[in-house]
């Protein structure tokens, strides 16, 4: 009986010490976070809300972020090719990323829900090299309380920036430095052709103020009235409007030149299980409706309507028909002579 019993507490003790281990065990994984580096071209004021999202559903990935205009980022990427840093890069401008593709990258991979992105905003790969997860436009900011100081009719079109009236006092994203600027320079050579479009650009240098590194900027600065219009895209155009400043969002009347942001797997040695779960959070509907709040356009159809101040036929008429092929393969061109020639007036770099 005496053997029996010191039999069942031996017994009951390497039960107890095989649970608090395996407990002890489980903790530290548990505890144990993979890392991973996502550069980003995301706007500033985006980011927290939607890394909030990220750690809640998965607080064993540590994201740390690289975050500069997509300019930067994408000379960074390409400078980085031979020995790359980064895991992912999200939310870049589409134009941008295609040089870096046709240059071998990215490692082809089809994130979870990819059959539910629209295809216009997806590579027509399978797997897929990008995938984007929002839609933005060329919109103009408009001070309606500085003009009307200076007698100034509100601008409604590409065209009626060119009047001598406005001189100095149109901001607009420099397009080496922005994605924003980009999808408005390209917007100007595919609606009026190579010769016209350069034409029009020089007329519309002599009204220009300054060139912002920042496609946000533009839109910033009217709400301030330092200068009343700004060349920007719609989220901060319709955000100083929301925020109480005298905004009025235009969109012009010949057509909004318009850019995805984009992610991509970072092709290297090691490609993480972390990194690839990021693309596939990226493009989950929960991510996609926290999107939403700042973007009208998402990859994914989500049955929302278009917010308050968006024409009714965004997509079918206001959006010009964008060949990204063709911008992607002439943006080294395009910046070079835009560059060339107007670059004087660029903000200094920070």
């Amino acid at each position: 009986m005496f053997n029996l019993k010191k039999a069942a507490i031996l017994i009951m003790t390497i039960l107890l010490f095989s649970i608090v281990t395996a407990c002890s065990s489980k903790s530290s994984s548990s505890k144990k976070k993979e890392e991973i580096t996502v550069y980003t071209a995301i706007e500033d004021n985006q980011l927290p809300a939607y890394m909030e999202l990220f750690k809640k559903e998965h607080p064993n990935i540590e994201v740390k972020l690289v975050r500069d205009s997509t300019g930067i980022i994408a000379a960074k990427l390409l400078a980085e090719k031979d020995n790359p840093i980064a895991d992912v890069v999200w939310g870049q401008g589409i134009t941008s990323l295609i040089p870096l593709d046709e240059q071998g990258m990215f490692q082809p991979y089809n994130p979870k829900g990819i059959d539910k992105i629209l295809p216009q905003l997806k590579d027509k790969a399978d797997p897929i090299h990008w995938v984007g997860i929002d839609a933005y436009m060329a919109t103009f900011a408009v001070n309606t309380v500085e003009l009307e100081k200076k007698g100034l009719p509100i601008p409604k079109s590409y065209k009626d920036l060119l009047d001598p009236k406005y001189k100095g006092l149109i901001s607009m994203p420099n397009p080496a430095s922005s994605g924003t600027g980009f999808l408005t320079v390209s917007a100007f050579l595919q609606l009026l052709g190579k010769d016209q479009a350069w034409d029009y650009m020089d007329k519309l240098h002599e009204n220009i103020g300054i060139y912002t590194h920042s496609g946000s900027k533009p839109a910033k600065l009217a709400g301030q009235g330092e200068f009343p219009i700004g060349i920007s895209f719609d989220y901060p155009s319709f955000k100083e409007k929301g925020s109480g400043a005298p905004v009025e969002v235009v969109f012009p009347e010949e057509g909004s030149g318009w850019e995805m942001e984009a992610n991509a797997l970072i092709k290297k040695d090691k490609i993480k299980d972390a990194a690839k779960t990021f693309l596939d959070w990226s493009v989950s509907e929960g991510f996609l409706q926290l999107v939403n709040k700042n973007f009208a356009v998402v990859s994914a159809d989500l049955g929302n309507q278009l917010p308050d101040g968006y024409p009714k036929d965004l997509m079918e008429k206001q959006l010009i028909q964008n060949d990204f092929q063709w911008a992607a393969q002439n943006r080294d061109s395009i910046l070079e002579n835009w560059t060339k020639r107007y670059d004087s007036k660029s903000e200094p770099k920070e």
